[in-house]
């Protein structure tokens, strides 16, 4: 009787019986909702654009984003920086407590936004602590000047060392037929190891150098046992000759810029900056205001 738009409801005493067979006092007739949800189930139906109600498929509005990303577009490289902020923490917790291969954390997407960030506030904190390291040493030696060349010096140290060497790694790597590398995990790889110098920077301005040894000493140990170890799978792809060779390289380059550090911004005497001596003179001997020093480079006094 559904189709007649009502619902029937037969009342049954305690004992099965069915009692008095009277329709008219024991059948209760209700209006049914039958013909309501059938009229909306093909309303629903008609506006979701066929397909029985179901959601149009995930490739259907796909067509226009998966368009091609040229190397001169924004859209090329803003695909190297789609990541959020939680996977970037986990990433920089990961490399600074390692547990497991950093490989498997990046779950097959690498990023350049996590390793271009750490490598510009290395810089920066590089730049800060050698000031600070330069001001302690040259205290009561006149006035003192900020030298900006410990910025450019270490803009081009970080930068450089975490852009070519990862480079240089992949094509060797390609060249002595490992199938498994990746430039992009190779980048993200020596981005994320620069983070530990960043605590390192902030601690190293002391003037007492051999602790300041002891500190990039120890940045030094943890950074390159986090890329040995994650890079130890990949390299050993190749023959065993050739896997020592480029552990020993990853060692020695990881070094020298532990000592580039070191020496150039945490040291007395820094090859990137201006001696104390060379501070213009103080009293009458100054030259006049619209003179530059002979050097070209900018300096501000305290």
């Amino acid at each position: 009787m559904s189709n007649s738009g009502y619902d029937a409801v037969v009342d049954i005493d305690d004992e099965g019986d069915l009692g008095h067979t009277d329709l008219q006092e024991d059948l209760e007739f209700h209006n049914s909702n039958f013909n309501e949800a059938q009229t909306r189930k093909g309303a629903s139906s008609g506006g979701g654009g066929g397909g029985g109600g179901l959601p149009p498929p995930a490739t259907a509005g796909s067509s226009s984003s998966s368009s091609k990303r040229y190397l001169w577009t924004l859209s090329f490289y803003a695909q190297y920086f789609d990541v959020d902020t939680s996977s970037v923490l986990a990433r920089c917790w990961a490399a600074l407590y390692p547990r497991a291969n950093f490989l498997d954390v990046l779950e097959g997407n690498p990023d350049l936004y996590g390793p271009f960030w750490i490598a510009t506030t290395v810089v920066l904190i590089l730049f800060l602590g050698g000031t600070i390291s330069q001001y302690l040493s040259s205290t009561g030696q006149g006035p003192f000047a900020y030298d900006f060349k410990l910025l450019s010096g270490a803009a081009g140290l970080i930068y450089g060392y975490t852009l070519v060497i990862p480079v240089v790694l992949f094509g060797a790597l390609r060249y002595f037929g490992s199938e498994s590398a990746n430039l992009l995990e190779c980048w993200a790889l020596y981005g994320y190891a620069n983070l530990i110098w960043i605590p390192v920077a902030l601690i190293s301005w002391s003037p007492i150098t051999i602790l300041n040894w002891v500190f990039v000493g120890v940045g030094f140990g943890l950074s390159v046992a986090f890329l040995l170890r994650n890079l130890y799978p990949v390299l050993s792809a190749t023959d065993r000759q050739t896997s020592k060779i480029l552990l020993i390289l990853v060692v020695a380059l990881h070094a020298a810029l532990a000592i580039a550090i070191k020496v150039l911004f945490f040291a007395t005497g820094s090859p990137v900056a201006d001696a104390p001596g060379e501070t213009p003179p103080a009293g009458g001997d100054q030259p006049p205001a619209g003179d530059a020093p002979p050097d070209g480079s900018q300096r501000f006094f305290f």
